[in-house]
């Protein structure tokens, strides 16, 4: 079974992540695709939101979404792109792809919602060729004690609106427990004030080992 429904959250996420765009987050999506080249798995595409920032080198996007309504978004989105996309449904942790398939693997605020991350990048890691590149965009957990306790005390009730998603998740840690090598990352707040949770942002770029 490849669907995941997550009929409110599916509902709610396109708002939000338009939200989003007006506070800046595009700058941040063209960052994480700037320099990808050949050919691209984007895992956990939701509506689309990366497409229009793929860059002109990227020779095909194969996008994986497990959310039904998302996915026809996804679908929707990939008729405007500015590259070849193809969205199929498929989960992190099986996503149905050829060994060493792929030149970049793109994770866009997904790795905190999926079920197991560490069996996720596994799978990552085998549809990437090797040297091929991990480029990843997460919210993270907090870099202080307060921070991390809000995030604990958010987390009772934020995975039942979010989708499953987990605040306190250190997914920058993950990443190279999973068997990839961080070239580039740096942390950062956004939105940049305020009391949301999920403020603690990582962006960065890892190579399979």
């Amino acid at each position: 079974m490849t669907d995941l429904r997550h009929p409110i959250f599916a509902r709610l996420y396109p708002r939000i992540a338009a939200a989003s765009a007006k506070a800046g987050v595009d700058a941040h999506r063209a960052e994480l695709l700037a320099g990808a080249s050949g050919r691209v798995v984007e895992v956990g595409a939701g509506h689309g939101a990366n497409f229009p920032h793929y860059p002109p080198q990227v020779t095909e996007v194969v996008a994986v979404e497990p959310e039904p309504r998302l996915r026809r978004g996804a679908i929707a989105a990939a008729a405007g792109a500015p590259v070849p996309v193809s969205v199929r449904p498929g989960r992190a942790e099986e996503l149905g792809l050829d060994a060493a398939s792929f030149d970049v693997a793109v994770v866009s605020l997904v790795l905190c919602s999926v079920r197991d991350p560490l069996r996720a990048l596994a799978e990552i890691r085998r549809v990437l060729r090797p040297g091929g590149e991990l480029r990843y965009y997460e919210h993270v957990r907090g870099g202080t004690p307060r921070k991390v306790r809000v995030q604990r005390y958010a987390d009772l009730v934020w995975p039942f609106l979010a989708g499953g998603c987990r605040l306190v998740r250190p997914t920058d840690a993950l990443i190279p427990r999973a068997g990839f090598t961080v070239r580039a990352e740096r942390r950062f707040e956004f939105p940049e004030s305020g009391p949301n949770p999920a403020s603690p942002h990582v962006l960065g770029v890892a190579v399979r080992d």
